[in-house]
């Protein structure tokens, strides 16, 4: 316990600066310089697939660098500050936040998944990239479908806790970063069930008006 509370200021400090590194709003600056105001475009989500549909693919190749740059950078710079063990997740978590909701773009930002993948990469280098390309192809394969990208983070970390166990590596880190993909994936269909509802209310509007007009012309 008292090594713990020693070493609180040390993984406060990893947090702010893991934020910090979340809240760059690298697809935001990037959209904008290809005049596109990403946060008013599309899903409105400052993140990969919304600059992949509403920018284009160069675009989204930078971005999605970028955001795995932020993940990795936080754990990876929380390690030389001496955060060890399963608390390097608390400051790539505190990354995944700022993405969520950056001090730069007035608190606004997109899922955090390419960012969950950074993380996962600098906890898990080898099996952290086999996995990504596991979520990556399942991502891939059924963007026609709704949920693609969530169902890519069931399949990604399902893999990633199977070769952690078969190569008998840190279960302790793999049950951790379930823990922050759980979060992840939470608030993305939170937020994925608001957009459609919106649509949704939009579409009852629409369809309402159809019927309204087709009924006041039906009656002449």
């Amino acid at each position: 316990m008292g090594e713990l509370i020693a070493s609180l200021p040390v993984i406060l400090a990893a947090t702010i600066v893991g934020y910090l590194l979340g809240a760059l709003p690298l697809a935001v600056q990037i959209s904008r310089r290809l005049g596109v105001d990403i946060l008013s475009t599309g899903t409105g989500l400052a993140g990969a697939s919304n600059v992949l549909h509403s920018v284009g693919p160069a675009a989204t190749v930078f971005v999605v660098l970028g955001d795995l740059g932020k993940g990795a950078a936080s754990v990876i710079l929380a390690g030389k500050m001496g955060v060890d063990g399963t608390w390097v997740l608390v400051p790539g978590a505190a990354a995944i936040f700022g993405h969520w909701n950056s001090i730069f773009t007035r608190f606004r930002g997109g899922d955090g998944l390419v960012a969950l993948g950074g993380v996962i990469l600098a906890v898990f280098p080898v099996l952290g990239a086999a996995s990504i390309a596991i979520a990556g192809a399942v991502a891939l394969a059924g963007q026609r479908l709704p949920f693609s990208s969530l169902f890519s983070v069931v399949f990604g970390y399902g893999s990633l806790v199977a070769l952690v166990l078969a190569f008998n590596r840190d279960t302790a880190l793999a049950v951790g970063v379930g823990g922050v993909a759980g979060l992840v994936l939470a608030r993305a269909l939170l937020g994925h069930r608001r957009r459609r509802a919106a649509d949704g209310w939009d579409d009852d509007d629409g369809r309402e008006e159809a019927n309204g007009a087709t009924e006041h012309n039906g009656s002449h």
